[in-house]
């Protein structure tokens, strides 16, 4: 597992660990991104991370606080989907 560092191209390129800065603001650049998957990708990576030092309740409630329009069950139903 390749050590995560942060930097600002991270924060930029929320899919860093899948493809590459350049790949992803073209992507971005023709519009050919989905936003909300996107942001649902985040939150499971988010939830994942969090739970090695948490209780689920604890880490929902967290990315509640980064996410505030979304209520508790809906990133409940975002970090236990099962991937199609």
């Amino acid at each position: 597992m390749k050590p995560v560092t942060k930097s600002k191209t991270t924060n930029k390129n929320p899919l860093g660990d899948l493809i590459d800065d350049d790949v992803y603001e073209k992507l971005r650049k023709f519009k050919l991104l989905d936003e909300k998957a996107i942001r649902d990708y985040r939150i499971r990576q988010m939830y994942k991370d969090m739970r090695r030092e948490m209780s689920a309740g604890e880490a929902i409630d967290k990315i509640q606080e980064m996410f505030p329009y979304l209520q508790f069950d809906t990133i409940r139903k975002i970090v236990y989907q099962v991937s199609k």
